[in-house]
């Protein structure tokens, strides 16, 4: 089934609004399946399901698991637990608590898939990395594995209050605040925004687009962390602050030359994973910058090396 056969289902309604997910189908088979959350990137404020990456649907089918990858409210209309955490949380409830099962049974009708619950796996790249490790803490019942992409971690690190001269260097000087802020006046919230960050073609930031504007102008002058989480008690979202003994498995995958989020915050969050004693891997993917997943070619050796987290998830018990 190529990534374009998917289809659509509503995991939570907040004051009215829907919020949904597309789901995956592989092919039939005997037994149950596995299901991975497959969590989009965009700095928290942009990004959707659509954008993610189709080749990492498809190896993921091919393994026999059911892709699920969700929508989101994006920031900065809600802050970061509330929203994106927040969601993805009620995501995972949703496949717990059978919505997910029942969302399937209407679409196949005459197709049976039922879920392994004892295997449900979350999977990010970028923001949508953090969005991952927070399914592994913070809820009833984690996930049972999971699969980080250079997410975001160590939130009290200096990193995330220094400017990116690169990204600067972006922007155009006629962006005003008034114009960027237009994005508070979204309603309702909105669970997509921008361009395509770690799918299969994507492209440069609209700046005619306030909600573009506004997130990278964040991201440059570093203050995307106290733009979706302006409360700042980072013990209730940092993934870092929040390992210990019970942390679901976690593999990272990382770029050595990632100038967006840096390489030392995923070696940080390893270590803090290995001192707690919870199963783990890292693989340092050297020469490959921020959002390297959108410009991966199957077969390559950056393909090779990140499918490396599809294996480890897959041979979890």
């Amino acid at each position: 089934m190529p990534k374009s056969e998917s289809f659509r289902a509503v995991y939570r309604v907040v004051g009215g609004q829907e919020v949904d997910a597309d789901v995956y189908l592989p092919r039939p088979k005997q037994g149950n399946f596995v299901a991975v959350i497959n969590i989009h990137g965009g700095a928290f404020m942009l990004g959707s399901s659509e954008m993610v990456n189709s080749d990492q649907v498809q190896d993921c089918l091919d393994r026999g698991w059911i892709v699920v990858a969700p929508n989101h409210r994006l920031c900065p209309q809600v802050d970061l637990l509330e929203g994106p955490i927040g969601d993805c949380r009620a995501c995972l409830a949703w496949i717990y608590d059978g919505g997910l099962g029942d969302a399937i049974s209407k679409e196949t009708k005459s197709v049976t898939y039922t879920l392994d619950l004892d295997h449900v796996f979350a999977f990010g790249t970028s923001s949508g990395g953090t969005l991952a490790l927070c399914l592994g803490f913070g809820v009833p019942r984690p996930v049972a594995g999971i699969y980080d992409m250079y997410g975001p971690c160590n939130f009290g690190d200096a990193f995330w209050t220094s400017e990116l001269p690169g990204v600067l260097a972006m922007l155009l000087p006629s962006l005003s605040d008034t114009f960027m802020n237009q994005v508070y006046l979204d309603d309702p919230v909105p669970i997509k925004g921008g361009v395509s960050l770690e799918g299969q073609r994507p492209g440069r930031p609209d700046f005619s687009d306030p909600r573009q504007a506004f997130a990278w102008s964040r991201i440059g002058r570093g203050r995307v962390l106290e733009t979706v989480y302006p409360l700042g008690d980072w013990d209730q979202v940092d993934p870092l602050r929040n390992i210990g003994p019970t942390f679901p498995p976690t593999f990272i995958v990382h770029g050595t030359e990632d100038a967006m989020v840096p390489i030392d915050l995923s070696r940080a969050l390893y270590a803090a994973l290995q001192k707690a004693g919870v199963q783990c891997g890292m693989v340092e993917v050297a020469g490959e910058g921020h959002t390297f997943a959108a410009r991966m070619e199957v077969g390559s050796q950056t393909w090779t090396l990140q499918r490396q987290g599809f294996d480890f998830l897959e041979n979890l018990p």
